[in-house]
C-alpha cells in the first residue's frame, strides 16, 4: 500500500472517538491497548495512514473471557424483552451515528458511501428486528402419550458468542449475529477483520455508551483486535460454545474442523460464485441493472456478488451489448463522492487475485468484451482501484468455478433452462442465484427442487442486496449457516425438552412396566 496524506476531510474519525492509537482490546467499557503486534489500518481509497491499534495476545485474550464469561451469568437473567430494549437502545445510538460510522466503512474498506450508509442501515435494521424478536422466543407445546403429563420445548442462551467477521462488511455481519445473540441472552466476543479494525473499535465505542447508560457489567459486547491467531483462541476454546465465522471457504473449513473437533457449533458464513441465469422471457432493462449492480457493487467484493450471467442464445448478444454499454458509464474513484459508482479493492493483494484470475481465463481461451486493469494517475495513487470487466467464455473453466473477489463478470451461453440450471449449480459454492424471467414455469422450474440449490434464489431481482427479514446463508462450500433473519435465531439458543407429571402414579413411556 501506498502511503500518502490524506486529502479527504476525516473529522468523523473523531465523531465516533478514534484516535491516531487506538486501543485493541475491550470488555464494553474498559479499554486495553493489547500487547500482540501493531496493527495499521491504511485506506484502499488514498493509501493514507487512518489510525493504529494494537492485537491482542493469549493474555488479552482470557482477560476478555473472563469478563465475558462472568457477564453471562449476569444478562442470561435479565428478562429477553429488558435485554431487546438495549439492543432498541443500540440501534438509537446507530441512527445518531449513521452518518460518520458510514463515511467510516466507506473510507476504511473502500465501498461505495451509499453502500457504506447502507450497512449502517443494515444494523439499524437487525436491531429494530431482534427487538421484536425479545418477545418471540417460543417454544412448542406437545401432547404427551401419558396420561396427565405435559411436554414442552423451550430455548436458553449458549453462552459466549464468538464472532470472527470479514472485511467487505466490517460492521454489518457482526451485528446480525450480535443483536440477535444479545436477545437471546448471549454474550459476544468480536475478532473483526484486521483490515478494518477500526471500524470496529468504532462499533464498540456505541455500544459501550449504551452499557455505561444502563449500569450493565463489563463483557456482555468484547472486541479482541489480532489476526488469525485470535480467530485460533475461539475456535479451540471450549467456553465458546459457538463460533460465527465469515470470510472465504478455506478459513472456513478450518474453523469448522477446529470447532467440530470439540463437538462446538458453528455457524458458518463463506465463498459465494453467484450466477443469473438470463432467459428468453426475460425483462432486458431490469436483467442490466440487477446484473450491473450485483457485479459491480462494492467493486465485486460481496460474498452475493454476481460473477456469473448464464444467458440464452436467444438474447446473449443484446445482453451482452447492453451490459458492455452500460460498463461504459460506470464512474471509478473515491467512494466518498457519491458521483462515482465504484471504489477500489480493498489491498494490494486483491489487485493481484484480480490480475491474475483474468489471465487465467484468457488463457483458458475466453474472450475480453470489456478490458479490466488497474487504474493509475491522480485519485488513483493507492494502487488498489481496476476497471470492471466481463469475460465470454464457451464453458466454466476452472478459473470461473473459483471465487475471485474482484469485478470480473464471466458470460456464459445456453440453450434450454435445464443446461442452465445445471451451469449454475456447477460449482463448489451454494449461496445466492437469480432468474430473469417472465415465464411462470421457469420461475417456479428455479425455485424447485430440480432449480436452485442456493441458499438464496431470487426471481427477476439480482443476486445482492438481501434483506435482514430473510435468513442469510448457503449450502454446500458456503458453509449451510443461516444468520439475521427468519428463525436463524435458534441458531444462538440451546433447545430443551421439558417433561411435566402432574398426576399422582409414574406411567413410563411405550408402555413400558416397571412394577415392584
Amino acid at each position: 500500500m501506498t502511503t500518502t496524506e490524506s486529502l479527504i476531510d476525516t473529522s468523523f474519525l473523531a465523531a465516533l472517538g478514534l484516535k491516531e492509537v487506538n486501543a485493541g482490546v475491550s470488555t464494553g467499557q474498559e479499554w486495553s491497548n493489547g500487547e500482540g503486534e501493531e496493527i495499521a489500518s491504511y485506506s484502499p481509497v488514498d493509501g493514507a495512514l487512518i489510525g493504529k491499534t494494537f492485537a491482542a495476545n493469549r493474555a488479552d485474550y482470557d482477560a476478555v473471557m473472563d469478563k465475558a464469561a462472568a457477564a453471562f451469568k449476569v444478562w442470561r437473567m435479565v428478562p429477553a424483552p429488558k435485554r431487546g430494549e438495549i439492543v432498541r437502545q443500540f440501534g438509537e445510538k446507530l441512527r445518531a451515528y449513521k452518518e460518520p460510522l458510514g463515511k467510516l466503512v466507506s473510507y476504511e474498506m473502500g465501498k461505495s458511501l451509499q453502500e457504506g450508509w447502507g450497512e449502517v442501515q443494515e444494523m439499524i435494521d437487525i436491531c429494530d428486528f431482534a427487538v421484536g424478536l425479545s418477545r418471540q422466543l417460543y417454544g412448542l407445546t406437545i401432547h404427551s402419550e401419558r396420561p396427565k403429563h405435559r411436554m414442552y420445548e423451550q430455548w436458553h442462551p449458549l453462552g459466549i458468542v464468538g464472532i470472527i467477521s470479514a472485511f467487505n462488511f466490517p460492521v454489518a455481519v457482526w451485528s446480525w449475529n450480535a443483536a440477535i445473540a444479545w436477545v437471546c441472552g448471549d454474550v459476544c466476543v468480536w475478532k473483526p477483520s484486521e483490515k478494518t479494525p477500526l471500524s470496529a473499535i468504532a462499533c464498540q465505542n456505541i455500544m459501550a455508551e449504551v452499557l455505561k447508560e444502563n449500569n450493565l457489567p463489563e463483557g456482555i459486547c468484547c472486541l479482541v483486535n489480532g489476526d488469525y491467531r485470535v480467530g485460533e483462541y475461539l475456535s479451540t476454546d471450549q467456553r465458546v460454545p459457538l463460533v460465527s465465522a465469515t470470510g472465504s471457504t478455506r478459513m472456513g473449513r478450518i474453523v469448522g474442523q477446529t470447532v467440530a473437533g470439540r463437538l462446538g457449533k458453528t455457524l458458518l458464513e463463506l465463498g459465494g460464485n453467484n450466477a443469473i441465469i438470463v432467459t428468453e422471457h426475460a425483462d432486458l432493462e431490469v436483467t442490466t441493472v440487477g446484473a450491473l449492480f450485483g457485479a459491480v457493487g462494492t467493486c465485486g467484493q460481496r460474498c452475493t456478488t454476481t460473477r456469473r450471467l448464464i444467458i440464452h442464445e436467444s438474447v446473449y448478444d443484446k445482453v451482452s451489448q447492453q451490459l458492455t454499454a452500460a460498463y461504459g458509464q460506470l464512474r471509478i474513484g473515491n467512494p466518498l463522492d457519491q458521483n462515482n459508482h465504484v471504489g477500489p479493492l480493498i489491498d494490494k493483494d486483491a489487485v493481484a487475485n484480480y490480475n491474475a484470475a483474468i489471465e487465467k481465463a484468457k488463457a483458458s481461451g475466453g474472450t475480453v468484451l470489456v478490458e479490466g486493469g488497474v487504474l493509475e494517475g491522480a485519485g488513483y495513487e493507492s494502487g488498489c482501484y481496476v476497471k470492471p470487466c466481463i469475460i465470454a467464455v464457451d464453458e466454466q473453466y476452472e478459473i470461473v468455478k473459483h471465487e475471485t473477489f474482484a469485478p470480473i463478470l464471466y458470460l456464459l451461453k445456453y440453450k434450454t433452462v435445464d443446461e442452465a440450471i445445471a451451469l449454475q449449480n456447477d460449482v463448489p459454492q451454494g449461496l445466492s442465484s437469480a432468474i430473469m424471467t417472465t415465464n411462470l414455469r421457469q420461475a417456479e422450474l428455479f425455485l424447485s427442487h430440480e432449480g436452485s440449490d442456493c441458499g438464496i434464489a431470487n426471481v427477476n431481482i439480482g443476486t445482492s442486496g438481501a434483506e435482514i427479514g430473510g435468513a442469510f446463508g448457503g449450502e454446500k462450500e458456503t458453509g449451510g449457516g443461516r444468520e439475521s433473519g427468519s428463525d436463524s435465531w435458534k441458531a444462538y439458543m440451546r433447545r430443551q425438552t421439558n417433561t411435566i407429571n402432574y398426576g399422582a402414579e409414574l406411567p413410563l413411556a411405550q408402555g413400558i412396566k416397571f412394577d415392584f
